[in-house]
């Protein structure tokens, strides 16, 4: 049978989700997990493969097993194997034909941003930072609303990018501020390697009035990385939700806190 596990984890200690030899990476470490649990090897497919240092709050993964397990005990036996900074959330059967990656009709990301004069050890590894107690919203949201829709975003894509096109359709950008943290949220049918961190940096130097609202025009129609700015840290970012045919009955992921929901209620 297929079984499809909803995953959070704290990216921070990780190279990133996709195994890699010798190298440390979540998937590494679930499989590992798996394996002991069920006492037969078991692989894994992901609806997305997060970077080093970026964390999720709705990962989906699925894989299959001749293992007959509660479903209940693919969550409390699998996680008694992972370490603190990763967890099972739910486990569910589900049809032959899901899959994790494909079977996804859109992605939600989130990036945290903590903006004070000095940093907080507290939130490192967890948040995003700028050394600047205020930046220009209006401005960042305006260029927000300049990505909407379906582009080429061929300047914010990495050169490590596998993606076969760099059309995207962005559904969502929203911006909202409390206190010295600003929330962004990210939502379209699919992300391009390192999308996300590389408008966090054009948003970024738009809010520091480095650059202009309409800079972003020049650099989304250059459709060439140069022009944008460096790729900003990995240390906010979320994979926050996958998107499912309500048909399939995936579950909503539990966000790590209720502030997350609070943020985004109005909008969501």
């Amino acid at each position: 049978m297929r079984i499809a596990l909803g995953l959070q984890y704290n990216g921070a200690p990780f190279s990133g989700w996709q195994s890699q030899q010798h190298r440390n990476t979540v998937q590494d470490v679930l499989e590992r997990a798996l394996t002991s649990f069920a006492t037969c090897p078991l692989k894994t497919v992901a609806a997305g493969r997060t970077d080093a240092g970026v964390h999720a709050l709705g990962q989906v993964v699925h894989f299959d097993t001749e293992v007959q397990r509660p479903m209940f005990a693919w969550v409390r036996g699998v996680n008694a194997f992972l370490p603190d900074s990763i967890a099972v959330q739910w486990a569910k059967q589900v049809p032959a034909e899901f899959h994790a990656r494909f079977s996804a009709h859109e992605r939600t990301y989130y990036y945290m941003l903590y903006t004070h004069a000095i940093r907080s050890p507290l939130l490192a590894g967890r948040a995003g930072w700028v050394h600047q107690a205020e930046l220009d919203l209006s401005a960042m949201r305006a260029a927000a609303r300049i990505l909407l829709g379906e582009h080429d975003f061929s300047a914010f894509r990495s050169s490590e990018c596998q993606a076969k096109s760099p059309c995207k359709h962005l559904y969502a950008l929203d911006i909202e501020a409390r206190g010295h943290f600003i929330h962004f949220r990210f939502r379209a049918n699919a992300f391009l390697h390192h999308m996300v961190r590389n408008i966090m940096g054009c948003l970024i130097e738009i809010g520091r009035s480095r650059q202009s609202v309409d800079w972003l025009k020049i650099v989304l129609a250059a459709r060439e990385r140069r022009h944008a700015a460096p790729t900003f840290m990995a240390d906010g970012l979320y994979l926050a939700q996958i998107g499912y045919p309500l048909a399939l009955s995936v579950p909503a992921p539990e966000l790590a806190s209720q502030s997350w929901g609070e943020v985004w209620s109005h909008s969501s």
